[in-house]
């Protein structure tokens, strides 16, 4: 496959990441369901865009609704949050400590990045950023 094609065999759009996320920032609320009103509220989009993008979600067995419309993540919905969390924080802190970018900066950035990235390279990015912080700290 030719490599400007990887984009497109993404898991998820960036628009389908931010649900899910907003589902598990908002599931505290109502024991880890939330709203469709809520979701949208916290996306600044339409509740109609929300039902539409559940569906997909749903479909693929990321998220679980009940008879009331309430949605909540699945187990594989909550473990690719999990994932994505940690591919933004490290994101982040690369860019924050490493490249030195403006922390408000380097938020848009590792939120424009944080679903493109494998699980490889977070794991070498994670291994990096241990080895240089514990580089940082000597030489303090």
């Amino acid at each position: 496959m030719e490599t400007w094609k990887e984009f497109d065999a993404n898991e998820l759009t960036h628009s389908a990441a931010h649900h899910l996320l907003a589902i598990h920032g908002l599931g505290g609320q109502y024991a880890g369901w939330a709203r469709v009103s809520d979701i949208a509220r916290e996306l600044g989009i339409t509740r109609g865009s929300v039902s539409i993008n559940m569906r997909g979600l749903k479909k693929r067995g990321l998220v679980e609704t009940d008879e009331h419309h309430m949605v909540r993540l699945s187990a594989e919905g909550l473990k690719y949050v999990t994932g994505l969390t940690a591919k933004k924080a490290a994101l982040r802190a690369f860019l924050e400590e490493v490249l030195g970018v403006a922390a408000e900066q380097a938020e848009i950035d590792s939120c424009k990045i944080e679903h493109l990235v494998s699980e490889q390279t977070l794991e070498k990015l994670d291994e990096f950023l241990n080895s240089w912080r514990a580089n940082e700290n000597r030489a303090r």
